[in-house]
């Protein structure tokens, strides 16, 4: 708990302020992890659904930030590669970039991000379209490890982090379990084995990983958003700071947190079906949309974790 309490604390001191106001639009999503087109790629099956949530909020003029573990650079060494493969996943995120609406926080499985050039030689072959010039793809990004959304009118703050901060395997002793995970789960995954030190694999892990960042976000009253776990998290208000995005690689969906008008919702987007049998791609709010400040103003928060 104090590992986990001390990185925080440390995360929220250096994190990157981002303004936040009434007609604020930002979606939030997590874990998409991109991999290179194999059976060890676990974005491959949700891609679609993910190309579809992203034109949508593009179209809707939202801030895309993704919360970490958007590539898969534990299981792979090349992110260029990962790039290539999902080229149309990373163009629409360069459209948000050009139009400084995206930001990026690394997490455990991406936390190469961390290095200042790391998109230089992975994106070099791909320019913006707005610029008419060979400039690379996502030139200049600085993936941070946190962000804080303030409101400065309301008061209302929001710390935004993936959520592995202070986990013992998947922080501190990151490099270890990489190598493990490169050179021994990766090859038992594709036999069908689960890899243990996941946190989204791992019910009690889960929960000893909510209760740390449950505790710190109710300590400081601040609003906290993760990823990491895989496992959504929406409090009713009056029931907790702790929020979570789920992740990009569930069984037939993916799930996001829309920020919009000062208010938060959880969405879903998965294939449906129509009445006449035609497939498509839709969005269903699962929880919300609650008021930021109900969120800040009304608690009395049970021992949930």
């Amino acid at each position: 708990m104090k590992r986990t309490a001390k990185r925080l604390d440390r995360a929220y001191e250096k994190a990157l302020c981002l303004p936040l106001h009434k007609n604020s639009r930002i979606v939030l999503m997590s874990d998409c992890h991109r991999g290179v087109g194999n059976w060890g790629d676990n974005f491959l099956p949700n891609q679609n659904l993910f190309y579809a949530a992203l034109q949508y909020y593009n179209q809707r003029r939202f801030i895309y930030i993704e919360l970490g573990d958007g590539d898969e650079l534990w299981e792979n060494r090349d992110l260029g590669e990962i790039v290539r493969i999902h080229s149309d996943q990373y163009g629409l995120m360069e459209q948000f970039y050009c139009d400084g609406r995206f930001h990026m926080i690394y997490g455990n499985h991406d936390r190469k991000k961390a290095q200042g050039k790391c998109f230089q030689d992975a994106c070099s072959r791909y320019g913006c379209k707005k610029e008419k010039r060979g400039q690379a793809m996502l030139a200049g990004l600085k993936v941070q490890e946190a962000i804080r959304l303030q409101d400065r009118q309301s008061n209302v703050e929001l710390l935004l982090v993936h959520g592995h901060q202070g986990d013992l395997w998947n922080d501190t002793l990151w490099k270890l379990t990489r190598f493990l995970v490169r050179y021994l789960w990766r090859p038992l995954e594709l036999a069908g084995c689960k890899d243990p030190t996941s946190a989204a694999k791992n019910y009690q892990k889960k929960e000893r990983i909510e209760k740390r960042l449950a505790a710190w976000a109710r300590r400081h009253e601040t609003i906290l958003v993760a990823g990491h776990t895989h496992r959504p998290v929406f409090p009713k208000p009056g029931e907790g700071y702790y929020f979570n995005d789920g992740s990009c690689v569930h069984p037939r969906n993916i799930t996001a947190l829309e920020i919009e008008c000062g208010k938060i919702s959880l969405v879903k987007w998965s294939m449906k079906v129509r009445e006449d049998n035609m497939v498509y791609i839709g969005r269903e709010v699962l929880e919300g949309s609650v008021s930021l400040g109900e969120i800040v103003t009304t608690q009395n928060i049970p021992e949930r974790f």
